[in-house]
Parts: C-alpha cells; structure tokens; sequence
C-alpha cells in the first residue's frame, strides 16, 4: 500500500517536474520571440521616422517653392493693376486739366457776353427814351392835326375794334349753326321720322269725367239726404266736392286728385242704379269702388308694362303707373302719353343702335311724378326721381327721368331721346289741348318778351304761338347784331316761358332808300 503511495507520489512529483520544465522552456522561447519581434519594431520604427523626416523635409521644401511662386505672381498682378490705376489716373488728370481748360475758356466767354449784354442794356435804354420822345412829339402832333386827346382816339379805336368783333362773332355764329344744322339736321330728322311712322298711337285725347248724370232732379234730393247727411258722407268718405247746382239731372264731382274723384264717380253711379242712398249703404258703395277703381289701377299698370315690354318693374312702381289712367296733362292721358314715349324712345334707340330697353323703361317711367304731385310736394319731375330712387332703378334712368324737361343736363345719349321722345308725343296735333284763356296770355307774354328788347319796334306772335316775329329799327340793330338778338330772345323765351314744342323766333329788319326825281 505504500509503495502504491510513494508511485503515485513519485509520479506527480515528475509530473509537475515536468510542467515547470515545460514552462520554463517555454517562457524562454517566448521571450526570445518578443525580443526579435521588439527589436525588429523599433528598426521598423526607426525607418519609418527617417521616411516621416525625410518627406517632411520635401515637402517643407514644395510648400516654400509654391509660397515664393504665389508671392511672385500676387506681386506681379499687384504691379500690373497697379500700372492700371496709374494710367487711369492720369487720363483723369488729363480730362480735368481739359474740363478747367473748357472752363476758364467758357468763363472769359461769358464775361464778354455779360459785358456786350450791359452795352447793349444802356444803347436799348437810350433807345427807348429817343423813342419816348419821338412818341410824345408824334402824339402831339397827331392831337394837333386830328383834334383829337388821347382818350377820345382809344375811344374811338374801341368802338371800331368792337364793330369789327361784333361782326366776326355774328359770322362765326353763322358758321357754327350753318356746320351744327348741315351735320345734325338730316340725320336727326330721319330718326324722328323713322320713330314716329313706326309707332302707331292713339291720338284721341281722353277727358276724366267729372260729371255724373241723374235719371231725375228727384235724386239731387235723395243724394243730399236729410239736413246733408248723405252728401257729408260721401265728401267725407271720397275726399271730393259734389257741386249740386241748377245743372239739369246732373252732379259735378270736384277733386284736384283724379283717383279720389274717380272712386267718388263710380260710387255715385253705383248708389243711384241701386236706389237705396243712407250713410250705411254709402259706406258699402266707396268702399266698393275703391276696389274697384285699385284693381283698375293694377290691371293698367300692367297693362303699360306688358305693352311698352319693360320687365322688372317693382309692383308698387306698377301700381303709381296704373294711377297715371285717371291723370291727364292739357286734356292727354299721361299713362297713353308715356307709353307712347317708350315705344317712340325705344325706336329711335334701335335706329341709333343703343339700349332698346333701358330707353323705353326711362320713357315709361318719365312722368311717373305725376301721379304723385297731388300729395306731396314738389315738381313732378323731383318726385318721380325720388319714388324711382326709392325702388332701386338705375342712375341712367334717374337721369333721363330727371332732364327730360331740361332741369338737368342730359348725362346719356338716352336722356336726350327720352326729352325729344316727349316733346315730340305732346306736340304733335291733337295731342294736348288749351282754353283760350291760357292760350292768349301765353301769346301776350311772348309778344312782351320780344318787345321789351332795345332796338325792337314790333313782335308779332304767329301760328298759334309757334313762331314770333320781330320787326327791328334798322338804325339801332344791324345785320351782324341780328344774329346776337335772335339768340338772346330765343334763350329768354325758353327761361321765362312754358309753351308746348318749339317757338321759330324770326328777326326782320327792313331798310329804305327814298329819293324825289324834281
């Protein structure tokens, strides 16, 4: 058992004799083969530091060349911009030394100018009191051999000068209406006529009956009823004067506003066709013909737009159109009178080629103030444009309504058509009718007009009114003043006088020689 112990013993002694060996042989080699490897590093090492130095040193030596180069050619360049400048600046030099040349050259110029001009100041002064002299001696003379002053020459220089502009003014008048009437006259009459054949219109005037007959005397008394009750209802109610006089079965409804004494009309009808007449029935019967005369106005109001072919018309502005039925203007229904300016408007607008239906709208429209006058107050002119403003029509069409009787100036070409549109609808015959009384005062006042001019001796009023003609003193007015005096009375006229179409003003001046043969 021991032996086995001291062998096994014995054999890991040698064993571990063995791996000391080992590792020593071992650590031996590898120390040897760290040291070739160490020194064969630092050969290594050492030839790459001669390289590092070496190709420091080469290329120190490329960095200097290439610094040298640069530093050579930026010299170079330098010298070169340099020679530029210096050539630059001494053309500068050259032109200004020029230029002060110019300038001294110019100045001594200038100074002899200024010189020459100062000699020449003194020789005109001089001049100008020989000539003030000369003038004083003439002027003298002149007063002397002509007996006239001074003053009493300019004066009668003046009035020849005014003589003579008196005259050009006459003949350019002449030749300005002469070109205006050869331009405008043959055209503007081939329109008009055009319009005119091509609108067919009644020309019978229709009158608002304000008579209502009776079938008795006996029914003056029913409708005055007992102590006047009936008659005060029925003013009451209507707004309207019923006028019973000795009128034989007859009653005069009076009213200035014609829907009022339409409604009064009917309902008046209405009560002596039914016979029983009491306040309670009156009440029935106005209120009756007001629907009935509002369903008219409505009807006819429609009827104007459907006819004339304007659209989009507000209903109320239909409705004030409808009312224009019962209106009438020197005896012309003015609802007939101004469908017939739209049909007329719009005609001579198609013949001039502008907006068809804008111009009959504005001639529909143009005397819709009309149906207003009555209630409110102001022109029917100003009320229309407002009423129109107040439904949003356009300002072409304000502006034709409102110059259509010249209060205005015409801003389209519309305007003009809707104002020629008018008059030529209230002046054609048979349109409008007059009482005598209105008649003659309009003829007496244009006579005065025409009369009361200086160097007038007679007028006399023609054609119904339609022309005037003056008779002048030939002493006072010559030919030339003519034309001046027939352009002052026709602008007169037209301010202070209302009168239906156009007044031919005709200036006659009459001269005469007489001579005795003895």
């Amino acid at each position: 058992m021991f032996g086995v112990i001291h062998l096994v013993i014995a054999i890991v002694i040698s064993v571990a004799v063995a791996a000391v060996l080992f590792f020593l042989l071992g650590y031996s080699y590898r120390k040897k083969v760290s040291e070739k490897e160490i020194s064969s590093a630092e050969e290594e090492a050492r030839r790459i530091m001669n390289e590092a130095i070496k190709s420091s040193e080469s290329k120190k030596r490329e960095a200097l060349l290439e610094a040298k180069e640069e530093i050579l050619r930026s010299r170079s360049e330098y010298e070169k911009e340099e020679k530029s400048r210096r050539a630059d600046l001494q053309k500068q030099e050259r032109r200004l030394q020029q230029k002060e040349e110019n300038l001294d050259r110019k100045t001594e110029n200038i100074e002899r100018k200024e010189e020459a001009l100062a000699q020449k100041h003194a020789d005109a002064d001089r001049v100008r009191e020989e000539i003030d002299l000369v003038k004083r001696s003439q002027t003298e003379m002149l007063e002397r051999i002509s007996g006239f002053t001074v003053e009493e020459a300019k004066n009668y220089l003046i009035s020849q000068v005014e003589t003579e502009v008196t005259h050009e003014a006459a003949m350019k008048i002449k030749e300005i209406e002469a070109r205006a009437k050869e331009e405008a006259d043959q055209r503007a009459k081939e329109v008009v006529a055009t319009a005119i054949q091509r609108c067919a219109a009644d020309h019978a005037s229709e009158i608002t009956v304000s008579v209502v007959p009776l079938p008795n005397d006996e029914m003056k008394g029913r409708i005055i009823g007992r102590e006047g009750r009936n008659i005060r209802t029925i003013e009451t109610l209507t707004g309207v004067d019923l006028i019973i006089d000795d009128t034989p079965e007859a009653i005069t409804v009076s009213c200035f506003e014609p829907v009022r004494r339409e409604i009064a009309r009917v309902a008046l009808e209405k009560l002596i066709a039914d016979g029983r007449i009491h306040p309670t029935h009156i009440e029935e019967m106005v209120e009756k013909a007001r629907r009935e005369v509002e369903a008219i106005i409505k009807s006819e109001g429609e009827r104007a737009a459907f006819e004339t072919g304007v659209r989009g018309l507000h209903p109320e502005v239909q409705k004030m159109l409808g009312r224009l039925h019962y209106r009438t203007s020197y005896g012309q229904n003015v609802l007939q009178h101004s469908i017939e300016v739209s049909h007329i408007a719009g005609l001579m607008a198609s013949e001039l080629g502008l907006d068809v239906h804008a111009a009959k709208r504005a001639g529909l429209l143009h005397d819709i103030g009309k149906a207003l006058d009555h209630e409110y107050e102001g022109t029917h002119v100003n009320l229309g444009v407002e009423f129109c403003r107040k439904y949003k029509e356009k300002e072409d069409i304000l502006n034709a309504i409102q110059a259509h009787h010249g209060d205005v100036e015409c801003k389209t070409l519309m305007a003009c058509l809707v104002q020629a549109a008018d008059a030529i609808s209230a002046a054609r015959p048979g349109a409008r009718r007059e009482n005598l009384e209105n008649y003659i005062k309009r003829l007496e006042k244009l006579e005065e007009i025409t009369s009361s001019s200086p160097g007038v001796e007679k007028s006399f009023a023609i054609q119904a009114g339609r022309e005037v003609r003056v008779m002048v003193r030939p002493e006072q007015i010559s030919e030339d003043q003519m034309v001046i005096l027939a352009r002052d009375l026709a602008k007169r006229i037209e301010s202070e006088l209302e009168y239906p179409g156009q007044i031919k003003v005709h200036v006659i001046r009459e001269t005469k020689v007489v001579e005795y043969a003895k």
